[in-house]
């Protein structure tokens, strides 16, 4: 039978706005579908040991610690106590519950150990931001190679060996630590998404790659930042020393590995030095302010907007290519190495990319001119010029019947692919002097391309069209109102309440005691107006009447119900 705290619990739940109830049931990380049927079943479930250990496992220090003043009479501040009565940790005075009470005094309380070692001396100012250029230089490395093909990951949600490998020997980590770092900030940053088994680019981590290193540093910085959870925070907002993260969620086993987590992805970003202590220009944004990027740019290194394209098919940088050239340049060159000089090479295969892409040799020859201090040289021009003139000789596009159609003015390339068996699950069909397929025409755009056809993507009218076959992350909407999210049991359990919580609350502890057929001391106002009590093993309810055993004389009583005022277990 549900205890007196349940009942309690259940009439300060019933008296809760929507709202108020809602948060309630998010901050407990209860399921939506949760099969209660009026609030003393979410009573007795938010009181239940399993459940209270799940939430004693997000407490806060300081939350832990008012807690346990409760405990002990003293009522918690204001603040604590409203944050611990929204979860139904305590009552509206901050007095605990027992149950809560119980689970706490029995819940082994996390004490981080003393380090061990002395802390590591400081890093000079210029080191640091060393390492916030390298970082955000790799980080984008990583958004490349994500966006020429998504990167695996394995059923725990981190990075997949192969393409943990693939991005060490692409020179874009240092190693397998570096990668996973790399990746969970991009993640944090809104720059990588999950979906399914793979980690796919944002739309605003492509925006991100165009910024300036300065810009993309500050960007993820400060999303860093804010994920940062409320534990190792102080009241006005100000974080607290990362030396004391580890004991910010107390009855939490598992935070400790997640504080050294969050304290390796800020010193990976240069937000924090080796010793983590705040770097330079981080002070006033560990106080709640904003970061002092001046302090930062006055000590990157100057990017440049210039390169020189050499005979041999390569351009090299002079230092760091300014990023929104690094993204066009990557697209119609391979980039061979990276440092404070980066080299890219050109081949037919990255010019006939560029082109597919949507790159005209006018367009080519126009952005490269513009980028050289070398002006364009002749082997370079004269590679545009053959791929340009062998680009398009396949056209795809839609016939407007639903169908994609594939034309070329050399029949015998028409008869090349119709025979290729790298195509042959588009299922081409002659169809006059073209090629038809029921394939999408982006799909099929794609399937020749891949083979090394020169194609161009066209519309119905035949007009030339760009395609970016990059896929992009879906990113769901922003997480919806709790108020929506358990708005039909908010409603289920608003339906169930009843004008006398009195006599709901007696008419549920009947229905527990017939089904456990508990023995049970009911106290029954008689027709003269005394009390009298009967010891009997409840058997069954209905029609307005209990019957029970009572097994004193041997006999089995019928009790109305509306008699019936109070009632307790023996």
């Amino acid at each position: 039978m549900a205890g007196p705290s349940a009942r309690t619990l259940a009439h300060e739940l019933a008296g809760r706005d929507d709202r108020s109830l809602a948060a309630l049931l998010g901050a407990r990380r209860i399921a939506p579908g949760s099969d209660w049927n009026d609030a003393f079943d979410a009573a007795e479930h938010l009181l239940d040991p399993s459940s209270i250990a799940r939430a004693l496992k997000e407490l806060t220090a300081a939350e832990a610690d008012a807690l346990a003043s409760a405990l002990e009479g003293t009522a918690p501040p204001g603040a604590a106590r409203d944050a611990l009565a929204e979860r139904a940790l305590v009552d509206a005075e901050g007095r605990a519950w027992d149950s809560v009470a119980d689970a706490f005094r029995t819940t082994e309380r996390f004490s981080p150990p003393a380090p061990s070692a002395p802390a590591p001396a400081p890093e000079t100012p210029e080191a640091a931001a060393e390492r916030a250029f390298t970082a955000s230089a790799s980080l984008a490395d990583v958004l490349h190679a994500a966006l020429a093909a998504p990167l695996g990951r394995i059923g725990s949600g981190t990075l997949g060996a192969v393409d943990r490998r693939r991005l060490i020997e692409a020179g874009a980590v240092e190693d397998a630590a570096a990668a996973d770092e790399l990746v969970a900030i991009g993640e944090t940053a809104g720059l990588l998404f999950a979906e399914d088994r793979s980690i796919l680019v944002t739309s605003a981590g492509v925006d991100w790659l165009s910024s300036s290193t300065l810009a993309r540093w500050a960007e993820v910085a400060e999303r860093l930042l804010a994920a940062l959870p409320a534990g190792i925070r102080s009241t006005g907002g100000a974080l607290t020393p990362v030396a004391s993260w580890a004991g910010a969620y107390p009855f939490d086993p598992a935070w400790p590995a997640q504080a050294d987590a969050f304290a390796g992805l800020l010193h990976r970003w240069a937000v924090t030095g080796v010793d983590g202590a705040p770097s330079t220009w981080m002070g006033s944004a560990f106080g709640g302010g904003t970061p002092d990027l001046d302090a930062l740019a006055s000590r990157l290194p100057p990017e440049v907007d210039r390169v020189y394209l050499q005979n041999d098919l390569t351009a090299i940088a002079p230092g760091a290519l300014a990023p929104h050239l690094d993204v066009r340049l990557r697209s119609m060159a391979r980039r061979e190495s990276r440092a404070q000089a980066s080299s890219y090479r050109f081949s037919a295969e990255t010019l006939a990319d560029a082109l597919t892409a949507g790159e005209t040799a006018d367009s080519l020859r126009s952005f490269l001119l513009g980028l050289s201090l070398t002006g364009l040289p002749q082997p370079l021009a004269y590679e545009i010029e053959r791929s340009a003139g062998r680009h398009g000789a396949l056209r795809v596009g839609p016939d407007g019947s639903g169908r994609t159609r594939i034309t070329s003015a050399d029949p015998a390339l028409l008869e090349t692919i119709a025979v290729d068996q790298a195509l042959r699950p588009l299922g081409l069909v002659p169809d006059g002097d073209a090629l038809i397929t029921r394939t999408s025409p982006d799909t099929a755009f794609w399937m020749i391309a891949d083979a090394r056809y020169p194609v161009v993507a066209v519309d119905v009218d035949g007009s030339r069209r760009a395609l970016d076959r990059h896929r992009l992350a879906r990113i769901p909407a922003e997480d919806p109102d709790p108020a929506e999210v358990y708005a039909d049991l908010i409603a289920r359990l608003r339906a169930a309440q009843s004008g006398d919580a009195d006599a709901a609350w007696l008419g549920r502890e009947l229905e527990q005691a017939v089904r456990g057929r508990a023995t049970i001391a009911v106290t029954v106002l008689l027709p003269d107006g005394i009390e009298r009590e009967f010891v009997v093993e409840a058997t069954g309810l209905g029609g307005g009447r209990l019957r029970g055993l009572d097994r004193t004389v041997d006999v089995e009583r019928t009790l109305p119900v509306s008699s019936i005022v109070r009632l307790r277990a023996v």
